[in-house]
């Protein structure tokens, strides 16, 4: 699976910005989706999951009512819609894809990454 994403960039605090991630190289429509992401000097984190047909979505505590993941099958996308975002969600955002249909909140869920896209937060 190849996985593409884009739409990082700098914000101030309290901005908000989209990111996507366009997927190829199998049946997009079969597999739940995520977004991870690594902070600097940090471990990589889960950000948001969603299930393949995308009834079920998890956001991580630290981004929930701010953060909403999205998909479009018809289009093998999914996307990151980040608001009121804080210094602390500065980090290389990554598309990650999961190896059945079912999304959860655990890391280890999403074993294929795409390479990064970065979003730095100002103060």
């Amino acid at each position: 699976v190849q996985l593409q994403a884009s739409g990082g960039g700098l914000v101030q605090a309290g901005g908000s910005l989209s990111l996507s991630c366009a997927s190829s190289g199998r049946t997009f429509s079969n597999y739940a989706m995520g977004w991870l992401r690594q902070a600097p000097g940090k471990e990589r984190e889960f950000v948001a999951g969603i299930s393949a047909g995308g009834v079920s979505a998890y956001h991580a505590d630290s981004v929930k009512d701010r953060f909403t993941i999205s998909r479009d099958n018809a289009k093998n996308m999914v996307y990151l819609r980040m608001n009121m975002l804080k210094p602390e969600d500065t980090a290389v955002y990554y598309c990650a894809a999961a190896r059945g249909p079912m999304a959860t909140r655990r890391l280890d869920t999403y074993p294929y990454w795409g390479q990064g896209t970065q979003v730095t937060v100002s103060s």
